[in-house]
């Protein structure tokens, strides 16, 4: 346990959308948070960056914030831990300044490059190896993106971080990474380690240097430093766990794994949709399409498969957009909050299964449960008398169905669903999804799953608890509502749906190529 006066644990969680400090008292109970929007820049050619200086800005006023809400904070913190978006390349140089802007999982420039690196016959042996299929949103790839083009870049840096290894670095100035992300983009998820023959089918060899030691924030912590205390308001010396990535963290505190809770799925439901099954490291089933993540989770021997769709509420933005445009054309302004407020309604006033929707709205394509950067969204099975709530029906309709293509992917369908995210809200959206999976789901009241995933693994590392096991016993399974049954006749709609989704779907990959094709001709 902390000592006399320590019962506080921070978690910092660093997302695409919203920075985020967390504190929790040491039986998991939220005291306080305090947010900023994060802010990144694209571009046209795919380029998806922030700069590294303003997220530790951010990350720090985040901490300085916090403590104007929680009484005597900095005393009384015990421990702190921070996870990040995952992916992404965040390059550091001497004196552990940034190289150039971090390249976000958003970033599509390496697609082309991935491409070619999945046909070669190494890939199937790093698939093997790391239980995730090469996308362009990977450090991997965007290393090998940047040696192709830009190697004066890499020449300058001294080490590749991710985001919350960068957050990590100015808290303690400690170069290191977490075995999830390192191992599921360079290493072996069986040894929890970095394997040499995935680095060189990646063509990185030459780079290995650039690699840094991996740190298990359950096990080992280091000491905040003076400058970062200056910065942040809380105590040099304060222990500092590096969390897993924010996928792990969110599915730790979602209650992706509890003891003795059987074959449960989780799915976070956000900007991008994530499907995740708890599996022993020796029992998962990759398959041959070499899609998918298997990412650790900080429990003995215990990973996180995943499959992820590149888009999921995105898509609900999508069309919302298309609506808030047009009544502003008619001089009616509405706000994102109040079409939001509609969906409700218009599920209620559309029928299931009218159309089929393929949520493939990013522009970077999709990666589960098949990599395709040319892939996009459509809408199939339009009929005069189809209606605006039709189209969010489908729309939403769309993400249950990728969301079981996703889970059948992963072999058998799970007998529960865990929800988290902001989506997650919405009881149409629960039921829908429930039904194209065909399972029950329960939704976890945990507000701050992610910063709790990481302040779990602070509190197992300081000894507030002996072990993970028994932290999720207080943390997470207090936190999970009563499971909601779906709808038997909506299940047994989607469950008709669901072939042709997944026929039109793979119809669909040679028209995705022909488009991406022209408009590569067109800029050419």
């Amino acid at each position: 346990m902390g000592g006399a006066g320590h019962d506080i644990l921070i978690g910092i969680d660093a997302g695409t959308s919203v920075i985020k400090s967390v504190a929790f008292d040491l039986a998991g109970r939220q005291l306080g948070v305090a947010s900023l929007p994060n802010r990144y820049t694209t571009r046209a050619d795919g380029a998806a960056f922030q700069p590294l200086g303003q997220t530790w800005a951010d990350c720090a006023r985040t901490l300085r914030d916090l403590a104007a809400q929680v009484p005597d904070l900095a005393r009384r913190t015990a421990g702190i831990a921070v996870t990040a978006q995952g992916d992404g390349t965040w390059l550091v140089g001497a004196g552990n300044a940034p190289v150039a802007d971090g390249w976000l999982w958003l970033d599509a420039r390496a697609a082309g490059l991935v491409r070619e690196l999945r046909g070669r016959p190494t890939d199937r042996a790093r698939f093997e190896a790391t239980g995730t299929g090469l996308n362009a949103c990977q450090m991997g790839a965007q290393m090998a993106q940047m040696q192709a083009t830009t190697p004066e870049i890499l020449d300058r840096a001294e080490v590749a971080l991710h985001a919350k290894d960068w957050l990590y670095l100015n808290l303690t100035d400690q170069r290191v990474t977490d075995p999830c992300e390192a191992t599921f983009t360079f290493g072996n998820f069986r040894t929890r380690s970095y394997d040499d023959a995935v680095i060189e089918a990646l063509g990185l060899t030459p780079r290995r240097s650039l690699l840094p030691e991996i740190a298990d924030g359950t096990q080992v912590t280091h000491p905040l430093t003076a400058s970062a205390a200056a910065e942040t308001g809380l105590l040099a010396g304060t222990p500092v766990s590096l969390g897993y990535v924010d996928v792990a963290c969110t599915a730790l505190g979602a209650g992706i794994h509890t003891p003795g809770g059987g074959a449960a799925g989780c799915t976070i439901i956000g900007s991008t949709g994530m499907h995740m099954r708890a599996r022993r490291a020796e029992d998962v089933q990759l398959n041959e399409d070499r899609t998918g993540y298997v990412m650790l989770l900080p429990l003995p021997g215990m990973v996180a498969q995943i499959q992820s769709n590149m888009a999921a509420t995105l898509n609900i933005d999508w069309a919302l957009r298309l609506a808030g445009e047009l009544m502003a054309d008619m001089g009616h302004t509405v706000s994102q909050a109040e079409l939001i407020g509609r969906i409700e309604g218009w599920l209620a006033a559309s029928a299931p299964g009218q159309l089929l929707y393929h949520p493939y709205i990013s522009d970077a394509g999709e990666r589960g449960p098949f990599v395709d950067s040319a892939a996009r969204a459509s809408l199939v099975g339009l009929s005069i008398g189809h209606r605006f709530p039709d189209l969010i029906r489908a729309v939403i309709e769309g993400l249950g169905l990728a969301a079981h293509d996703c889970y059948a992917a992963m072999g058998e369908m799970p007998a529960e669903v865990r929800l988290t995210g902001g989506a997650a809200r919405s009881p149409g959206l629960r039921g829908i999804l429930a039904a194209a999976i065909g399972a029950p789901t329960r939704i976890s009241a945990r507000e701050e799953a992610g910063a709790a995933g990481a302040a779990m693994m602070s509190a197992v590392a300081i000894g507030a608890y002996p072990d993970m096991e028994a932290c999720i016993a207080d943390w997470v399974v207090p936190e999970l509502g009563a499971p909601e049954e779906p709808d038997p006749a909506a299940v047994r709609t989607y469950a008709r749906l669901y072939p042709a989704y997944r026929k039109t779907r793979l119809a669909l990959a040679p028209v995705w190529a022909n488009l991406a094709e022209r408009q590569d001709r067109n800029n050419g």
